[in-house]
């Protein structure tokens, strides 16, 4: 009886074993599954331009969709962007302009969300300077006008911070300083707009270029100045007052992966355009 007992005891020990290998087996399997679903990743690079913009767009979709990581590399130009979706190295290539006609042999979509105004501003020690004409702004950036005191400011001597990136170069030169002007070989030239957006806030008598959005959303402590008497204001933008208006735009693949198009959907809805407009970008509705 005893030996009969100490069978049926063994017997149900090893059965017990086999019920929690199952049920540990099939956690591993749903954990498993789990973090297969949170490694689901879209990566983004391109126009630094315009990584504000997506930013704002990625973060609250992740909070929407948890199992989903939005990567936003390192910044390059619209040209890296769309190169980097045509050989499937990135999902999506941002852009600060349309796709040019021979990149649209790529078989890519080209999506536009938003436009952002592209703002000269001055560090707050720069004082009683609220306006600049083209030939002071041609004279500041060539250096030959060197001091603030020349343009009724503080007797200080001028910094200019620059970023020679394609919307920078091509939105400064296009309106205001023109193609063949030389910028002043004392000008601090930084790589990103975000190293540009940290200097002109810790570099008393500075002045730069960057997002108008950026620097509304974040409260900036930065001079905002006018251009030929216009206000950089997202009323002017709208109003098509104010020239130098960045368009941010995105490219994918014309069969993307289901994950990516369900981010560009969220990033065209309402729900992506109010998140975008919470953020001072001018949103509108894109022509078909």
């Amino acid at each position: 009886m005893k030996t009969k007992s100490l069978f049926i005891f063994a017997m149900g020990a090893v059965i017990l074993g086999l019920f929690s290998c199952a049920i540990n087996t099939n956690a591993t399997r749903s954990n498993s599954a789990i973090n297969t679903q949170a490694e689901q990743e879209i990566k983004i690079a391109g126009s630094n331009s315009v990584y504000p913009a997506l930013e704002v767009l990625a973060s609250a979709y992740e909070v929407k969709n948890p199992t989903t990581k939005v990567s936003i590399l390192t910044p390059s130009s619209s040209k890296a962007g769309i190169a980097g979706v045509k050989d499937e190295l990135l999902d999506i290539g941002t852009l600060s302009r349309e796709l040019q006609q021979e990149e649209k042999a790529y078989k890519l979509e080209y999506y536009l969300l938003a436009k952002d105004g592209f703002l000269v501003a001055t560090h707050p020690s720069v004082k009683n300077i609220i306006n600049v004409t083209t030939e002071q702004l041609k004279g500041i950036y060539s250096g030959s006008i060197k001091n603030w005191q020349e343009l009724g400011g503080p007797d200080a001597k001028i910094v200019v911070l620059d970023i020679p990136k394609e919307v920078a170069e091509n939105l400064l030169r296009k309106y205001y300083l023109g193609q063949d002007l030389k910028i002043s070989s004392e000008a601090v030239v930084l790589r990103r707009e975000s190293e540009l957006i940290a200097a002109i806030q810790n570099t008393p008598y500075s002045i730069g270029a960057f997002s108008l959005a950026y620097a509304i959303s974040h409260k900036l402590p930065v001079n905002h100045l006018s251009l030929n008497g216009v206000e950089p204001s997202l009323e002017n933008i709208k109003n098509n007052k104010y020239p130098m208006v960045i368009p941010i735009g995105i490219t994918i693949k014309k069969t993307p992966a289901k994950s990516v198009k369900e981010f560009v959907n969220y990033a065209m809805s309402q729900a992506g355009k109010e998140e975008l407009a919470k953020h001072n970008f001018v949103v509108f509705t894109q022509k078909k």
